[in-house]
């Protein structure tokens, strides 16, 4: 019997791999929303981020603001859409987040 592998994604240089929220299933006053009306999150979860854009004046690491496991905020049309397996995920440059909830 074969075992599964997980497969993982190492995002490179100033990429960031996020877990999108959850979209809300009914309005605050009490609506239940179809599947259709309801708006993609524009906040979530980073999964991993890679290690930093080079510098090309030193040819070092500039490092990221953000690490694994902070909640952002991010622009409307940020990223592109990936899916592994049943998880939706989304690769960002660290340019698109505006900003780390605390």
């Amino acid at each position: 019997m074969a075992k599964s592998k997980k497969t993982m994604i190492r995002p490179l240089h100033d990429k960031i791999l996020i877990r999108r929220d959850e979209a809300e299933d009914k309005t605050d006053s009490g609506i239940f929303l179809p599947e259709s009306s309801k708006d993609k999150p524009k906040s979530g979860t980073i999964e991993a981020v890679g290690d930093g854009a080079i510098n090309t004046e030193t040819g070092g690491r500039i490092p990221l603001s953000v690490k694994k496991g902070d909640r952002v905020i991010f622009t409307s049309y940020a990223g592109t859409d990936v899916k592994l397996g049943i998880d939706e995920l989304l690769i960002m440059s660290e340019d698109d987040i505006l900003a780390i909830v605390d």
